[in-house]
C-alpha cells in the first residue's frame, strides 16, 4: 500500500469514528447521522480529515452537528449494552474496513460506499453492541454483508 492509500484509509476511519461520535452524542442512528450530515459534509469531512484530527472531536462533531443541524433523537445502543462499550474508535474501524473492501470490490469510491453500507442492513448488526458482529473478523462482516444476511 502506498502513502496515497495509507492516507485515505486513516482519513476514512477518521470519518467514520466521527460519525459514530455525532451518532452517540445526538442520539441517532448511524445510518440517520450518515443521511443527516450528507454528502457535503461528508466530503468536507474526508478532504480535511487530517486537519479536523489535530482539533478537539468536541469541537469537530459540535460543528458538523450544527452545520447539517441535527436533531436530538432517541436511539441508545449504549444504556442497553450489557457488556463493554465499544469506544468509537473501535467501530470507526469495523465501518472504515468494510467501506474499503467494498470499495475495492465494486470499484467505486470510498464516500459513495460510505454511503452505501451505512444504508444497510448491516448496521443494525454492527450497532447492536449486545452481539458478537462488531467484533468479529472483518472478512465474516464482508462476506456476510456480501451475501446480504449473516452466514
Amino acid at each position: 500500500m502506498n502513502n496515497r492509500e495509507d492516507k485515505k484509509s486513516n482519513d476514512l476511519f477518521y470519518v467514520c469514528s466521527v460519525i459514530d461520535y455525532i451518532a452517540r452524542k445526538t442520539r441517532n442512528t448511524r445510518k440517520d447521522t450518515v443521511n443527516s450530515l450528507g454528502t457535503v459534509n461528508i466530503h468536507k469531512l474526508y478532504r480535511l480529515a487530517d486537519v479536523y484530527h489535530c482539533e478537539n472531536i468536541e469541537k469537530v462533531t459540535d460543528e458538523f452537528i450544527s452545520d447539517a443541524a441535527i436533531q436530538t433523537g432517541d436511539f441508545d445502543n449504549i444504556t442497553s449494552c450489557d457488556y463493554k462499550v465499544p469506544t468509537c474508535w473501535e467501530i470507526g474501524r469495523v465501518y472504515s474496513r468494510l467501506i474499503k473492501q467494498v470499495a475495492n470490490e465494486q470499484k467505486k469510491d470510498n464516500i459513495n460506499t460510505l454511503f452505501e453500507v451505512y444504508n444497510s442492513w448491516i448496521t443494525e448488526s454492527i450497532d447492536n453492541y449486545n452481539s458478537d458482529m462488531y467484533y468479529s473478523n472483518p472478512d465474516y462482516i464482508f462476506q456476510s454483508y456480501k451475501n446480504g444476511d449473516m452466514l
